[in-house]
């Protein structure tokens, strides 16, 4: 029996790395698998924000790639994926996918993903959004991905912080194909 594709999810270096989180367990509890790829830059923010280290994310991930190894599966057209997900997604990182600077796994796999017509969605996380982010997230919106921008859904009356991070994930899953029960969407019967 084949195994089910992954779906990978990159962590890149901007403030958001809460949503990552959130993503990575809503999938854990999905039963979804994971190739999961944190850039370094990603480790500051995580530690900053979630007061966490790489190694807490293993149980969340199917196989963790370092982001130098550019020989990883997920970095060829040949491995089968459902998807792929840069949360939080860096104006650096946004730029070298748009460019096509492939210079780490993440970039890489994000790459793969654009070649390949597969689902690719990126997660900025910028206030405000220079002229430079704008151009590269356009060009990625024309190559196919989607652009999900890290904003809260003040009508769903979010009550805390975890409230709004549940509805980013939860707006990332669907994005996936995932189902989950992270957010009720506009007018949702109770």
């Amino acid at each position: 029996m084949a195994e089910d594709p992954p779906i990978v999810v990159g962590v890149s270096g901007a403030s958001g790395a809460p949503i990552a989180v959130r993503v990575l367990r809503s999938l854990r509890e999905a039963r979804v698998p994971v190739a999961l790829v944190v850039s370094s830059g990603a480790q500051a923010v995580l530690k900053e924000e979630c007061g966490m280290d790489v190694e807490a994310l293993r149980p969340f991930a199917t196989q963790l790639y370092d982001e130098g190894d550019l020989g990883a599966p997920i970095a060829s057209g040949s491995r089968r994926t459902r998807g792929m997900v840069v949360v939080p997604c860096s104006a650096n990182t946004a730029a070298k996918i748009a460019l096509g600077l492939g210079d780490t796994l993440l970039t890489r796999a994000a790459q793969v993903h654009l070649k390949e017509r597969r689902p690719l969605i990126v997660v900025p996380r910028e206030t405000p959004l220079p002229t430079i982010l704008l151009r590269h997230l356009a060009t990625l919106s024309e190559f196919g991905a989607v652009v999900l921008i890290a904003s809260p859904a003040y009508y769903l009356h979010p009550q805390s912080i975890d409230d709004v991070t549940n509805y980013l994930a939860g707006k990332v899953l669907d994005h996936l194909g995932v189902p989950h029960s992270l957010y009720r969407g506009w007018k949702a019967v109770e």
